[in-house]
């Protein structure tokens, strides 16, 4: 009995275990086959061994528990106040630190952070300058300043919802030597230090815009041996006059939205790498510029001087440029002396000026051979420039003073493709017939905003978008449009058209039609004979009281019908209306005196409308 039990007893309990014989891939208990999992701080997420995304989460706290082969950290869009020396002095090979969007002032970005930091590369601290929220922890420099009765508790002071916090207006006095991306931007940022970003030979890109600089915050010496820098954004601050002392590898400086009425001489003699330059919204005149300011930009390409004070074109511009921008000055004149030396030019903004009668006499712009666009819209010009460019492509007029167009007025300009000649005085008995005759280029023709009463005859016959909007038509005729087989948009609103007064076969031969515009205008029913091709006809605001069975059986490809604020009743629109358009889907019925009954032709069986949402 006792050896049957004993047998028992060895089955049960299996062979005993001899020395050096366990199989070494099997898993024991407390063991896993996974491998560990990777150290990462509570909620945050750490795709990569290196990488630990904190993003978002609300944290009022530095997490902890971040692991020392972290290289990218990032902690924006959260509640930091402050960065502890004790945590940052682990990830000595942390190359970016993104605090984008966080609480965090001067005090609370101490100078010792950064000591250990020597492999860092990109620093992000934009926006941290915000009031406290209500109920929100106070600033640890501020514990129980702001508290209110009965909110003190556990250790914590809640502060008013209007107490702000100690903003970041000092920048950290020393950075790593490795960084090569600095944005401090929106910020209050009052002073910076030579080696905030002075000695760094890897760094590209500097961001300050939106801050509170003055030139007294920035030292002589700010960039001293950094020779690298490419970009350095200094846009809406306080600034006077352009800093002295730029890195010489610049290729991107911003600096608009100051005060700066300056540039002193020699202040841009140093970066002839410079290829884009943002001066606009300043204060600058022509005392505060010299024939010297641009002459040794050699290759700058895009110059941005509007939005300030300017009565004359700058002297002194480099051949190389390829974008002149010089709206919204007070510029009366333009002198062809003054173009001569940017040859290269394509685009010249003149916008918003005082140009008059004399401001841009026969020739100016001859030196400008590459002009490719010219923008002088609201100014006070009675005709059309005379001699321009030979190649410009672009001329855009409206808002001026324009009140006839001669049979060679746009002679010299036979590449042409867009025309904006709209808001000025032009009236139908002072348009030859001929002024559009060499425009053979033309695709784009705006005559909106004028007081014509008919179509101008002679248009190009390459005319994709012809606008004559809020002119004085009254009448349609086929003779003006013949032709213009490549016209896709028409824009008639806004006349005082009837639909006796369009001639038959107006429309004949506008094959490629596809947008047709005759809202607010006098039409008492649809148009008849419509192009075969229009895809949107708008009609709203006229006077269109009812829609018979036949009135779209020439616009198969009808999409989109506009009707809105007219005289239609509930039964106004014929059911057999839409019988012959597949691919209607948006009927705009709305403003009239009764809502109308709308009956879409049904789409065929698994065949979604093209075009249709």
């Amino acid at each position: 009995m006792r050896l049957s039990l004993l047998l028992l007893l060895l089955l049960l309990l299996g062979p005993p275990t001899t020395p050096g014989m366990e199989d070494p891939a099997f898993p024991h208990m407390g063991e896993s086959s996974q491998p560990l999992p990777r150290a990462c701080p509570p909620r945050c997420s750490c795709p990569r061994a290196d990488t630990v995304d904190c993003d978002g989460l609300d944290l009022w706290l530095f997490p902890h528990n971040i692991t020392r082969e972290a290289q990218h950290l990032s902690l924006q869009n959260n509640q930091l106040q402050e960065l502890p020396y004790n945590e940052l002095s682990r990830l000595s090979g942390l190359r970016t630190l993104n605090l984008h969007n966080n609480l965090i002032s001067s005090e609370g970005l101490p100078d010792e952070a950064f000591e250990s930091l020597s492999q860092l590369q990109h620093f992000y601290v934009a926006h941290n300058k915000v009031s406290s929220p209500p109920n929100s922890p106070p600033h640890p420099s501020q514990p129980h300043r702001g508290c209110r009765e009965g909110t003190a508790g556990a250790g914590r002071c809640y502060q008013d919802q209007h107490t702000v916090l100690p903003q970041l207006s000092v920048a950290p006095q020393f950075l790593p030597r490795s960084l090569r991306v600095a944005d401090l931007a929106a910020n209050q940022v009052t002073e910076i230090f030579p080696l905030t970003f002075g000695e760094k030979p890897a760094l590209r890109s500097v961001y300050l815009h939106n801050n509170h600089l003055s030139n007294a915050g920035l030292p002589p010496d700010a960039f001293h041996g950094s020779e690298a820098v490419t970009t350095l954004s200094l846009s809406n601050n306080r600034l006077s006059y352009l800093p002295p002392s730029l890195p010489p590898s610049l290729e991107r400086l911003h600096l608009q939205n100051n005060l700066i009425s300056k540039v002193p001489r020699g202040a841009l003699s140093r970066q002839t790498h410079l290829r884009e330059l943002y001066l606009q919204h300043n204060q600058l005149t022509d005392s505060g510029l010299d024939a010297t300011t641009f002459s040794k930009l050699h290759r700058l390409e895009y110059l941005d001087l509007s939005h300030n004070q300017l009565a004359a074109v700058p002297a002194g511009l480099p051949r190389t440029l390829t974008v002149l921008h010089l709206g919204r000055n007070r510029i009366q004149q333009v002198e062809a002396a003054r173009l001569r030396g940017a040859r290269g030019l394509r685009y010249l903004l003149l916008q918003h000026n005082q140009l008059g009668a004399a401001g841009l006499p026969a020739g100016a712009l001859r030196p400008l051979r590459g002009l490719h666009t010219l923008h002088v819209y609201g100014n006070r010009l009675e005709r059309v420039p005379l001699v321009l460019p030979r190649r410009l492509r672009s001329l855009v007029l409206p808002h001026n003073r324009v009140a006839a167009l001669g049979a060679r007025d746009l002679a010299a300009t036979p590449r042409l493709a867009e025309l904006n000649l709209a808001y000025n005085h032009l009236v139908s008995a002072r348009v030859h017939h001929r002024a559009f005759r060499r425009l053979r280029a033309l695709r784009s023709l705006d005559l909106a905003g004028n007081q014509l009463t008919r179509v101008p005859s002679g248009l190009p016959t390459g005319l994709h978008t012809l606008r004559l909007q809020r002119n004085q038509l009254r009448a349609l005729e086929p003779e003006p449009l013949a032709g213009l087989d490549q016209l896709r948009e028409l824009s008639l609103a806004h006349n005082r058209l009837r639909v006796g007064d369009i001639e038959p076969g107006t429309w004949h031969e506008l094959q490629a039609l596809q947008v047709l515009d005759l809202s607010h205008n006098q039409l008492s029913f649809v148009p008849p004979d419509l192009p075969e091709a229009l895809e949107e006809l708008h009609l709203q605001s006229n006077r269109i009281s009812h829609v018979g069975p036949e009135a779209f059986l020439s616009t198969p490809s009808l999409r989109a019908l506009f009707l809105r604020a007219n005289r239609l009743h509930m039964t106004s629109i014929a059911p057999e209306a839409f019988l012959g358009l597949p691919h209607l889907c948006v009927v705009d019925t709305t403003g009239n005196p009764e809502q109308v009954l709308i009956q879409l032709p049904s789409a065929a069986p698994r065949q979604p409308r093209a075009g249709c949402p």
